[in-house]
């Protein structure tokens, strides 16, 4: 379901800085590990328990439905995976050299000593730290941005060491910088535990916070922490609690409670450090309260009373609110209130005011400049104003498409902006930006080792006529001496189209292997996403969901047409609710394709979004629609991958999950392989490849993930032959 491709989940610091099988489960015969004797492997065939469901009238049968198992320790369910698991290290034994030599290539191209830019809060900067072959980072702090007199303030890889997964979240240091709150997930379920440490004797202190969400802040008084706990079923954030220092977490105080399970809650501070904010944020509106960061017996306020489809944010500076809201505003418009008036709408004036083709994405305030992010025709771009002179400037970079972003700008008295940049051919640079002048000092660009040469890349934006007219932007990088425009190339389409997230061109350098052997990289930007504006997304999502699909399968057949690829040679890939994009095509154009990597896959789409247990469900509906609702049931069902399996040939498939997966759960993609292999005519490969650690993001350690894009990058490579 929810997923933020890629996915970079950042802290406030970071920014800052042979199976055991089970015969009644599965059907098995994997006696070969070599590729001359490949066609004698069997694969797994999961039994049949008829499972009915009805609603609306109707019934549908699911003979897969005992694949789910919340404790994910039965043993027919295990045996099975580990049998799915075992079939694909069978069928893939003969690429192992080439994965090998991919692992070696994509950690070849990572400086293994690698310091993050330092980020200055309060009187400390902080920056991040990867050391030789440690899968995990360490975080510092120094008194200047040179580096000097650092301290090491956490070593995840000492933190790991006993642990097949671990992931922390919420960094965050007290106000006067001498205590430190962070998270830690070991099961990768995304629910942690707090703990408190001391940064002058580096003991932790006794306080451990149990079922949080990792999202933390401090109050002004450094011994008072709120935290967001979760409901341990659904794993809805919903509750927000305020800990006293020394005390048990049973008698912590309860300040809010979301008591609507459509709406996410989340909790942040102002930039001044004054006030501190919960926000609650569903599918199709959003909205704040406030309370006092100097007061720990303040009790949250609502800005305003919350109304369905008004979505706001806000910003302080001085004694206003900066408010970016859809409110009278399609695609957004900037306004300005004091804030002792900001409980009526009526006193909210805008300062940006609302354009039909200009969407308006965020702000970042300094004393005397105001900064805003805006999209039009796809492309992201950064104006400074002067709040004095109300003049301004926008920043501006080569590329023709890019990726830029504002972050760890936590001093509002700067007079610098930090941002972070990157294209498909410019790997990621960290600059700061002087605000009177717009010159830009390049702080670090992202080492690429190896043999790496910018010039031998070229990145282009196209736009694709969709079958209904809209035309579809699309991003293509290759390179230039390995890249004829004559449909010869191989060709990966990359697609996601969700939740208004919208996936902008950024340089990955584990791509270049691909690039190095002559496929094209393709991002569809779908409907569903924003990268032309709001109105983008609402044409991808509830009702019109279908869109994204055909969106999609219309990109892959103009490429093919313009030449970028050849017809016999496409892959694509997804993940999350890319997997459901994966899923949707599979079924109504598998002929376009040459194989297809569906990753953590939400394909289950009808069943899940019936059932309140899992989490996030409730969350999801508008998003998808509720199929309580005979109109939104029928719609999903016409187009959930599941559902719509059917007696056709489908293209080679490498299905990816993770057991502990909290948000896709690991029986969606486990019943939709299970029902492919019943219904699928033809003999190409299907593998699914169960991580029995990992959750939702993959595996923790940097190096452990190179290895699934490995595996990745040989099945396509194995398909299309090219053994180098």
């Amino acid at each position: 379901m929810k997923h933020i491709p890629c996915v970079l989940a950042i802290s406030s610091l970071a920014i800052l800085s042979g199976c055991n099988q089970a015969p009644e489960a599965v059907q098995t015969n994997v006696i070969s590990t070599t590729a001359e004797q490949l066609p004698q492997v069997v694969a797994p065939i999961a039994k049949k328990v008829p499972h009915a469901m009805t609603i609306h009238g109707d019934t549908r049968i699911d003979n897969y439905y005992w694949l789910r198992d919340d404790e994910r320790k039965a043993a027919d369910v295990i045996s099975y995976l580990e049998a799915e698991n075992s079939y694909t290290n069978t069928m893939l034994a003969h690429t192992q050299a080439q994965q090998a030599k991919l692992f070696a290539e994509l950690k070849g191209r990572i400086q293994k000593d690698d310091d993050s830019v330092p980020i200055k809060k309060g009187d400390y900067y902080y920056s991040s730290q990867t050391r030789g072959n440690n899968e995990y980072t360490t975080y510092v702090r120094s008194s200047d941005f040179s580096g000097a007199n650092q301290q090491v303030i956490l070593d995840v890889n000492e933190l790991a060491k006993a642990h097949d997964y671990y992931a922390v979240s919420g960094l965050d240091v007290s106000p006067n910088g001498n205590l430190m709150a962070y998270g830690e997930d070991t099961l990768s379920r995304r629910i942690y535990t707090v703990k408190i440490k001391d940064l002058s004797t580096g003991r932790l202190l006794q306080d451990t916070l149990e079922g949080t969400s990792g999202n933390l802040v401090w109050a002004n008084d450094n011994k008072t922490l709120y935290y967001i706990k979760k409901d341990l079923q659904t794993l809805l954030g919903y509750q927000v609690y305020r800990h006293t220092l020394g005390t048990p977490q049973a008698n912590d105080e309860l300040v809010y409670e979301e008591t609507d399970s459509s709406y996410y809650t989340g909790l942040s501070k102002s930039k001044d450090g004054t006030e501190i904010y919960i926000w609650h944020s569903s599918s199709t509106a959003s909205g704040m309260s406030v309370l006092s960061a100097n007061n720990v017996k303040a009790m949250p306020q609502r800005l305003i009373k919350r109304q369905a489809n008004l979505e706001y944010s806000i910003s302080k500076l001085g004694e206003s609110y900066y408010i970016v809201t859809n409110l009278n505003a399609v695609n957004f418009q900037l306004m300005k209130v004091a804030i002792n008036k900001a409980h009526d709408q009526a006193n909210w004036q805008a300062l940006i005011p609302a354009r039909d083709d200009i969407k308006l994405e965020g702000i970042e305030l300094f004393n005397d400049y105001l900064v805003y992010q805006q999209r039009e025709m796809g492309q992201s771009r950064q104006i400074i104003r002067n709040l004095s002179t109300n003049q301004e400037q926008l920043l501006s970079f080569n590329d023709s498409a890019y990726t830029i972003s504002a972050y760890g700008n936590n001093d509002i008295n700067s007079n610098k902006l930090r941002v972070y940049y990157t294209s498909m051919t410019t790997p990621g640079s960290s600059y700061d930006i002087n605000l009177k002048t717009t010159d830009k000092t390049l702080l670090k660009q992202q080492a690429v080792l190896g043999n790496f040469n910018v010039d031998n890349y070229a990145s282009e934006r196209i736009f694709i006529n969709a079958r209904d007219g809209v035309k579809v932007p699309v991003s293509l990088v290759y390179r230039k001496d390995k890249f004829k425009k004559d449909a010869t190339n191989p060709l990966l389409q990359y697609g996601y189209g969700s939740y208004g997230a919208t996936m902008d061109p950024t340089f990955s350098s584990a791509r270049l292997s691909l690039l190095d052997r002559g496929f094209v990289f393709a991002i569809a930007h779908v409907r569903g996403s924003q990268m032309l504006g709001r109105p983008w997304y609402d044409d991808g999502k509830l009702l019109t969901k279908k869109n994204t699909f055909n969106d999609f399968i219309d990109v892959t057949k103009a490429l093919v047409e313009q030449k970028y690829g050849a017809k016999d040679k496409i892959f694509a890939q997804g993940g999350s609710a890319g997997g459901l994009l994966m899923g949707a095509v599979a079924n109504q154009a598998p002929e376009l394709y040459k194989g297809m990597v569906a990753a953590v896959p939400f394909v289950d789409v009808v069943t899940t979004m019936l059932d309140e247990s899992i989490p996030l469900t409730t969350n999801e509906y508008g998003e998808w629609g509720n199929p309580n609702e005979k109109e939104y049931y029928e719609y999903m069902l016409s187009y959930s991958p599941y559902d719509q399996v059917s007696k056709q040939a489908y293209p080679n498939m490498l299905v990816t999950t993770g057991l502990h997966d909290s948000q896709v759960q690991y029986f969606e993609p486990a019943k939709w392989v299970a029902k492919l292999r019943d219904y699928k005519t033809d003999d190409n490969k299907l593998l699914f490849k169960i991580d029995m650690e990992a959750g939702h993001g993959g595996a923790s350690g940097r190096f452990k993930r190179l290895e699934d894009t490995a595996l990745n990058y040989a099945f396509m490579l194995d398909l299309m032959g090219i053994k180098e």
